[in-house]
């Protein structure tokens, strides 16, 4: 990879290869050792198996979902997410996460409503896509179109399904939630109830070590998620 005269990434020039069964190890052996001691003697398999790849993903799904029409900021300097764990108010106080991660928003923060995702783990691997538990402001205005509109939301969920992927219902309100309550259409009041609107696609170990195949894949995904992202943006600021 090159850099700028800023010292950033060229993304017209990133290779990426896939993730190296070295960099799936290095993650594994993290799991039982958390310490900085040993990441610090390994630093340089993570920046090299692990961060790097990484980086280079995200720079050529970037290109990828220009050339599909998906506005989604691929800038890996706020998309990946540190290495590192916030143990300030976390009972689990292990320093380092045992996986990789990156999200793909609007506006590049990855907390943005409305999210293409990528976890890379040697527990599984996956991409996904959607809205994960929204603010509350923001899953409000979501609900409320898609009560207004339902033929449209309706009509995404159809297409989502037709691909093989199935919003996440693990996430769901035992009852109708407040201002809601009255949705007569069995699956609208249904969708009402999800906390979250998100769907997965598995990506398996051999997929992650395939460079090209990664990428057609996790894009390929992006336009299919694409109409619910829309949806939900259209309800929003």
């Amino acid at each position: 990879m090159s850099r700028d005269a800023h010292g950033h990434l060229n993304g017209s020039h990133a290779e990426f290869h896939g993730f190296s069964a070295e960099a799936f190890g290095f993650l594994k052996v993290l799991s039982v050792r958390q310490s900085s001691e040993w990441f610090q003697a390994n630093k340089d398999v993570f920046e090299r198996e692990c961060k790097g790849p990484l980086t280079a993903l995200v720079l050529r799904l970037g290109q990828a979902l220009a050339t599909r029409g998906i506005g989604l900021t691929c800038d890996p300097a706020r998309a990946i997410f540190r290495i590192h764990r916030d143990t300030r108010f976390a009972h689990d106080k292990r320093p380092y996460k045992t996986n990789l991660g990156a999200a793909l928003t609007r506006d590049g923060a990855k907390l943005s409503p409305g999210v293409l995702y990528i976890h890379i783990d040697p527990e599984g691997s996956f991409a996904a896509g959607g809205f994960f538990r929204p603010a509350p402001a923001a899953i409000a205005a979501i609900r409320t179109r898609v009560v207004e509109r339902p033929a449209e939301i309706l009509a995404a969920v159809g297409d989502l399904n037709e691909a093989g992927l199935m919003l996440d219902r693990d996430d769901v309100l035992k009852r109708a939630p407040r201002g809601f309550e009255g949705a007569g259409h069995p699956e609208i009041a249904d969708l009402l109830r999800l906390k979250s609107l998100l769907v997965r696609r598995p990506l398996n170990r051999a997929l992650c070590g395939d460079g090209d195949r990664l990428i057609e894949t996790i894009a390929s995904f992006a336009v299919a998620v694409h109409p619910l992202l829309q949806f939900g943006w259209a309800a929003l600021p």
